[in-house]
């Protein structure tokens, strides 16, 4: 409302300044034109001396009824001072029916004075003849004009500005609305309630947050749901170790279970596993710490795909799975040499487990502009269209015996690295991950 005001008092200002100009340049105009009616009963007074040889009353008479029209009242006086004719003795001449018309039509008033007379010498052929003594009365026309003038910008001010305020309201109020929508959604989903979304209306920029907002709302949601199972996942992968030793402590103890080699054994594994949980635990945190303690190298890439296929080369053969490796001798990638063989380590596992028997994996490294570029592809099961956007989600796994952290982890060191991964797969046709690593040129991060 305050912006639409202001800018209709600028129309009104901008209003003001034009009608200020059109006032004086039509003042000017008028001013100019009665200099010029000066002049043309200044060339009939003259006209007329020479003509009568002299000042004739009658005539002189006639010329100050006929500057009267002009809105022009006059004296003239001959050269020793002494008047000759005036407008009220020319009046006086006339009948009263004619001088109540000429009166009418000037529009003047003999009772009323306006300023003193201007003088104006008469010549003719080089020698002064008297004097024309005038002074201006204002003409009802004139009035009108400015009358009229400050009457439209009185109304258009008073249109413009009611024009302002129930825009200013209407607009108000269409801004306000999907705005207030907004508040109380963002309010609601403040409260818990992610299933809360918004209507948009339009295509306005209004439209366009209102859809921002309800994918944000969708990804909490997914987000959310997804917390809950890793929640899940991870208490069921406590819960079930502790409660299986638990059960045959209590019976060691209370002396129904013998304490046989085998029954420690089976403690020791499940001892393990909870060692593997939190260890798995430990390294996911390290990882997202990784980027503080990264020593990058600017190392070949080909012997450490070799090593990490050499050090999966017995698993590979229980499962008749074969290795190769696409990657030129020149190629070098700028990286911690740990942290880069945990990667690969971490997704060449995945790769392992996604087939059953039979296939193959192939480690490929390629150069690029500011880059690298590592590929790990699998001829496995693949993963399913649904679950491409949870894979690297913390717990999440779908039909694995893991706990759900070689990925993320993968993830966190990818962007310590400052790096991107990538995954394209088909169920049933395999997997391939793709990690960009930066040079170290390129590299701008500061712990």
């Amino acid at each position: 409302m305050l912006v639409l005001i202001i800018v209709a008092a600028l129309g009104v200002s901008s209003s003001l300044i034009l009608r200020e100009l059109i006032v004086r340049d039509f003042g000017q105009l008028t001013e100019g034109e009665m200099e010029d009616r000066v002049y043309w009963v200044s060339a009939a007074l003259e006209t007329a001396f020479e003509k009568s040889e002299g000042w004739n009353r009658e005539v002189v008479a006639g010329d100050a009824v006929w500057a009267l029209l002009l809105g022009i009242e006059s004296r003239v006086k001959d050269r020793s001072g002494a008047l000759v004719m005036d407008t009220a003795r020319a009046l006086q001449q006339l009948s009263p029916a004619s001088r109540q018309r000429i009166l009418a039509s000037a529009g003047f008033d003999p009772e009323r004075g306006f300023g003193p007379y201007v003088g104006y010498p008469l010549f003719l052929k080089g020698e002064q003849i008297g004097y024309l003594e005038v002074r201006f009365f204002p003409r009802g026309k004139r009035a009108l004009f400015v009358s009229r003038t400050n009457r439209l910008l009185l109304v258009s001010a008073l249109l413009l500005g009611s024009v302002a305020v129930l825009l200013s309201i209407i607009l108000a109020r269409r801004l306000t609305r999907p705005i207030t929508r907004l508040a109380r959604a963002a309010d609601s989903i403040s409260q818990g309630n992610l299933h809360e979304r918004i209507e948009p209306a339009g295509s306005d920029e209004l439209a366009t947050l209102s859809h921002s907002f309800n994918r944000m709302a969708q990804t909490l949601e997914k987000q959310n749901a997804l917390r809950k199972k890793i929640n899940a996942n991870f208490a069921h992968e406590m819960r079930t170790p502790l409660a299986i030793m638990q059960g045959q402590l209590e019976g060691m103890l209370d002396g129904l279970i013998p304490n046989e080699r085998r029954l420690l054994e089976s403690l020791l594994e499940e001892n393990l596993r909870l060692a593997r949980i939190v260890a798995n635990v430990e390294e996911l945190v390290q990882a997202e710490a990784s980027a503080l303690t990264l020593n990058r190298l600017r190392l070949p890439l080909r012997p450490l795909l070799e090593s990490i296929a050499l050090r999966f080369c017995e698993a590979c053969v229980k499962k008749n799975i074969s290795f190769a490796v696409e990657c030129g001798q020149e190629v070098k990638v700028s990286a911690d040499p740990e942290r880069l063989a945990q990667i690969l380590i971490n997704l060449v596992t995945n790769a392992v487990k996604a087939i059953d028997s039979g296939g193959t994996i192939r480690l490929s490294g390629a150069a690029e502009s500011g880059g690298c570029r590592i590929g790990v592809t699998d001829t496995g099961r693949g993963i399913a269209e649904a679950d491409l956007p949870l894979i690297f989600e913390r717990f999440y796994r779908k039909g694995s015996d893991g706990l759900g952290l070689g990925l993320p982890i993968v993830r966190e060191l990818v962007d310590a690295h400052c790096g991107t991964i990538e995954v394209a797969s088909r169920p049933g046709e395999g997997s391939t991950f793709t990690v960009w690593l930066p040079d170290r040129e390129n590299y701008h991060n500061s712990p």
